[in-house]
């Protein structure tokens, strides 16, 4: 019996991570002959320590054992975080990149700036002018599509200022962004 679908292993886990104080942000099962990958991506407001994504999976592992939805199949569990490259598409995601630059895409402009606080249904971007950094309010329902860009120099300190600083358990542009995009654990392979 193969990998069970997307939608059963998020059936499975989704209250498990809920439990441990995490969203539950995607699952991907890839089939590759007869072992397959079920990759886990999950974050939180004050985001994730290694220890604590080892234990999410450890846990993970444990429920995928007592079904048999599994079957024989060899697999390989990922437990991650996410990357630089995901898009922004809810208001966790906004609060949780405060601090760091973005490419937001409107219907008639692109603007590149760093995410501030959200308010309502609205986002501060901090853009650069002539005068310098300034405050931008962009409205949630008018972005098409914005994804954190990576960066490799530290920011300004007057935009991560206006920006409203970085979110508190969350690491600051260009301390990782170069290195790695991503924590994932990895080692359990059944």
């Amino acid at each position: 019996m193969p990998v069970p679908s997307k939608e059963r292993v998020t059936e499975l886990i989704s209250d498990l991570v809920q439990r441990q104080g995490y969203d539950l942000e995607d699952v991907a099962v890839t089939l590759a002959g007869r072992h397959s990958a079920v990759r886990i991506m999950v974050d939180s407001d004050a985001g994730l320590e290694l220890d604590a994504v080892a234990n999410l999976s450890h846990e993970i592992s444990e429920v995928f054992d007592s079904v048999s939805d599994f079957g024989e199949s060899p697999y390989t569990l990922e437990v991650t975080s996410p990357g630089i490259g995901r898009p922004l598409t809810h208001e966790r995601h906004w609060r949780r990149a405060r601090g760091r630059k973005a490419r937001i895409d409107l219907a008639h402009e692109t603007v590149v700036g760093r995410i501030g606080v959200l308010d309502g249904d609205s986002v501060a971007v901090v853009i650069g002018s002539r005068t310098g950094p300034e405050v931008r309010r962009v409205a949630l329902p008018d972005i098409q599509k914005a994804v954190v860009q990576v960066e490799f120099s530290k920011p300004d300190s007057r935009e991560l200022e206006l920006a409203g600083g970085i979110p508190e358990g969350r690491v600051a542009p260009a301390d990782a962004d170069a290195s790695e995009d991503e924590e994932v654990v990895e080692g359990l392979d059944k």
